[in-house]
């Protein structure tokens, strides 16, 4: 199977050398990695540079995007840039961050997933954050999540689902829109990414109303808003964190922004998340009753 990916980079010269590393170091080689760098500052652009010139399979291009650094529109724009640069001759697309670093077996494992089922549309490890000199799971979502930074696609899926959305969310609506096309996604728990920076230490204050954005914008609700913004608050400790939730539901609604998922899409994605949710709660109590 043939692996091509997507770095996309903005500022990240104390990190991507060691990423880039890693992935040319892998056991199972990509075809080919492009590295898009959107309008760096620092020295992040001389560094890869130096890297493709040792490289047969890294290639380096400049893209040129609005300023300001968010998690939604800007990346995505990026990554889609990149993959017009590529041919169509992959089965397997990722689009990866310049901050993480990758096991060396990490390709490897991946591409067992993907030919053990062929249902398999997605597939990814789990990113572990430095605390305290020890690397630790970073608790911001589901560990059957596939994180934004660490995407791989079967390429029949990521055709079915018409590719990523440029928007808030784009990388839980990829996964929505997945399942309800009949794809499955699995992350490996034993593949252990590391991710260099924390999940939004360079975000401009604005985004912090984007989760509540996202939330409108795949069409979940207002009950399921509030479900998802308390379960983050309490998985990260900050109440304030549910507050900007639901401000940026609002801020959404009454801006009438747009939808990027169907009426249909929407209503998958909400009993998705309602049978998820019951789930849970029959979990619970019967935990609770059997402890009583």
């Amino acid at each position: 199977m043939k692996i091509y990916v997507v770095v996309t980079i903005f500022n990240e010269e104390n990190f991507i050398e060691d990423s880039l590393k890693s992935l040319l170091d892998q056991t199972y080689q990509a075809k080919k990695i492009l590295v898009v760098d959107d309008n760096s500052t620092d020295r992040t652009h001389e560094i890869v540079q130096k890297i493709e010139s040792q490289s047969s399979i890294l290639k380096l291009i400049k893209y040129s995007s609005k300023t300001g650094h968010s998690p939604g529109k800007k990346v995505i724009e990026g990554f889609k840039f990149g993959l017009k640069q590529l041919d169509e001759n992959y089965d397997i697309i990722c689009k990866f961050d310049g901050d993480v670093t990758f096991p060396i077996n990490y390709f490897e494992k991946i591409i067992h997933h993907y030919k053990r089922n062929p249902k398999i549309g997605m597939v990814s490890g789990l990113c572990f954050v430095k605390e305290n000199q020890k690397w630790v799971y970073e608790n911001i979502a589901s560990k059957n999540h596939i994180r934004g930074p660490i995407k791989s696609y079967r390429k029949k899926c990521f055709d079915s689902i018409g590719g990523l959305k440029s928007s808030e969310g784009w990388d839980t609506v990829d996964e929505l829109i997945a399942l309800h096309r009949g794809w499955e996604f699995y992350t490996d728990k034993m593949l252990k990414v590391k991710h260099l920076k924390a999940t939004g230490s360079n975000y401009e204050k604005s985004v912090k109303f984007n989760e509540g954005k996202a939330l409108y914008k795949i069409r979940s609700g207002i009950i399921i808003t509030l479900i998802s913004a308390f379960k983050r608050a309490y998985n990260k400790k900050r109440i304030s964190i549910l507050f900007y939730c639901i401000i940026g539901f609002l801020i959404a609604m009454i801006k009438n922004e747009s939808f990027i998922v169907t009426k249909e899409e929407g209503r998958f994605i909400r009993y998705h998340r309602w049978k998820n949710i019951y789930k849970r709660l029959t979990s619970f109590t019967i935990l609770y009753v059997y402890n009583k």
